[in-house]
């Protein structure tokens, strides 16, 4: 585990089933605070399930979830959001056929976000500001890019503390995965704390500090992302190179 600043989300033993079948087996992390987190493996490897645990969409059979120290395992998502988790899925899941502005202000649907909803929109706005062009346009009628643009920028709306974003880049074409990892490193560096799964493991390690290496629903390597980066079974079995 990494200690540098304070731990801001902490897992612990986490289980997970999907009904009679077991996801997740005895999975523990941490992500600090202000720091990128990635969860690397392949596809079916539990990464989802592991963000969908946190955000309280699944309920943990066994083991602890904790932010900041307050368990959140028994919470339900509402809860979570409160506390300012947010995670934006993976496929995007927006609302085709209302407004690009609709879409980002569903992001503060909650009544105690609505206060700022003005203010983050404006942050939001001037992150992305390819969003404010197209903000009367409706968001099935955008492209993949724009897409996932604006379903970060939903998902910025509640001002979180710790942003999950699952698979931001699949689908999208290289120019678009370039984009949307240099969004990634600009919400960072506005102190906010993500955690990121991506299938695409060469830049989602050159994007985080720290990762965690997921197989068969276990945690079965960690460490700095530099160092899985240059380790040599992450290579040969997941970027390729013999």
């Amino acid at each position: 585990m990494n200690h540098l600043s304070p731990t801001l989300l902490r897992i612990q033993n986490l289980e997970v089933c999907y009904g009679p079948v077991q996801v997740l087996w005895g999975v523990s992390l941490s992500v600090n605070q202000g720091q990128v987190a990635c969860l690397i493996g392949s596809n079916g490897a539990g990464k989802t399930t592991t963000l969908n645990a946190v955000a309280g969409m699944l309920k943990a059979k066994a083991g602890k979830i904790f932010l900041k120290e307050e368990e959140l395992t028994a919470q339900p998502p509402r809860e979570r959001v409160k506390r300012r988790i947010t995670l934006v899925p993976e496929g995007r899941q927006l609302w085709p056929k209302m407004s690009v502005e609709e879409n980002l202000l569903m992001g503060a649907f909650s009544p105690g976000f609505r206060k700022n909803a003005d203010a983050n929109l404006a942050r939001v706005y001037e992150m992305f500001p390819r969003l404010k062009e197209r903000r009367t346009q409706l968001a099935g009628t955008l492209s993949g890019g724009e897409q996932q643009m604006c379903a970060i920028g939903r998902g910025l709306m509640p001002d979180p503390e710790l942003l999950m974003l699952d698979e931001p880049t699949l689908g999208l074409a290289p120019k678009a995965v370039d984009e949307i990892f240099e969004f990634v490193r600009n919400i960072r560096s506005q102190g906010v704390t993500v955690l990121l799964v991506a299938q695409n493991v060469n830049y989602a390690l050159e994007f985080s500090e720290y990762a965690y290496l997921i197989e068969t629903g276990k945690i079965t390597l960690e460490g700095p992302s530099a160092v899985l980066l240059s380790n040599q079974y992450v290579q040969e079995a997941y970027l390729g190179s013999a």
